[in-house]
């Protein structure tokens, strides 16, 4: 079981990313009030109201070594700051599962900054795996007539948002091995709420009020805050450790699945063959990205 944990907190932390997009989306629908900035600035607060205290009973906390408090601002100025801005106001123009396809092409990107500025070689299995999810990717976009349309606005946003992934990456690998997850996770909401507090009370303080704060709000919020800001970044941290940057990214291809799979329970999208048959091609893909060659066997 120990073998297969980083694979199986990276599918639980895709998931939990899936969910977000569909409850984000139907934020948007329930309160026409509320605004990206609010919903990211109360994940913050949420998250880190979680993960202090949680830390503070594990005795977790590491202290940021010299030298890395400008990774660490940098990071969290990344993600959650503009990656969440741009992801979470791309939702508002276009469907979750959309939107979560669009993200999940991250891991096309990954491997060549990896190559680019770490000289991480790139293997051919992982590009044609990265690939053939892609090509699944683009089959959930179609409806059953092969056609797309989507808002160019939020399209611009989300690509936004991919790029911003990607420099992420490139920058967490660079802490990654002197800091436990749930250490970095912390940080990264820390700094992120930071971020985002001044810029909401700047701008939309004036829609609070206008807020119902039900119970279906609230929920949705702390979901938002504890399991998509805080669980799932530790445990893609901790699959990201175990793997590396390029073969762990390539679990986010899942993220459409969960998306589609949850918009479709609960009725904010419509089911179509051609998702369903992308939703394959992506697993397909996934397996082909994370299968290793052979070694070869001494010769006598």
């Amino acid at each position: 079981m120990k073998k297969y944990l980083p694979q199986l907190l990276l599918v639980v932390s895709s998931a939990f990313w899936g969910a977000s997009f569909i409850f984000t989306k139907d934020l948007f629908i329930s309160e026409p009030a509320i605004t990206p900035y609010i919903i990211l600035t109360f994940r913050m607060f949420i998250a880190s109201l979680f993960t202090i205290p949680f830390l503070a009973l594990t005795h977790k906390l590491q202290r940021i070594q010299k030298g890395h408090l400008r990774y660490f601002l940098l990071l969290a100025f990344a993600e959650p700051f503009l990656y969440s801005i741009c992801e979470t106001t791309g939702v508002k123009f276009v469907s979750g599962s959309l939107a979560s396809i669009i993200v999940a092409t991250i891991p096309l990107f990954i491997p060549f900054g990896m190559a680019l500025v770490y000289k991480e070689r790139l293997r051919f299995q992982t590009i044609f795996g990265v690939l053939l999810s892609l090509a699944g990717i683009a089959l959930m976009s179609l409806d059953d007539n092969f056609s797309f349309s989507a808002n160019p606005i939020g399209i611009a946003l989300l690509a936004g948002a991919v790029v911003i992934a990607v420099v992420y990456t490139l920058i967490l690998v660079k802490i990654l091995n002197h800091y436990h997850p749930v250490t970095i996770t912390s940080y990264q909401n820390l700094i992120g709420l930071v971020y985002f507090l001044p810029l909401m009370l700047l701008t939309d303080h004036d829609k609070l009020p206008l807020l119902s704060f039900s119970p279906h709000m609230l929920l949705y919020l702390a979901f938002l805050g504890i399991f998509c800001s805080t669980v799932a970044y530790m445990f893609f941290n901790y699959g990201m450790r175990s793997l590396g940057a390029t073969a762990g990214s390539v679990y986010n291809n899942i993220i459409p699945v969960f998306s589609l799979l949850l918009a479709l329970m609960i009725g904010q999208e419509s089911f179509s063959i051609m998702k369903v048959v992308g939703m394959a091609v992506v697993l397909v893909g996934l397996t082909v990205a994370q299968r290793k060659g052979r070694k070869k066997q001494p010769t006598q």
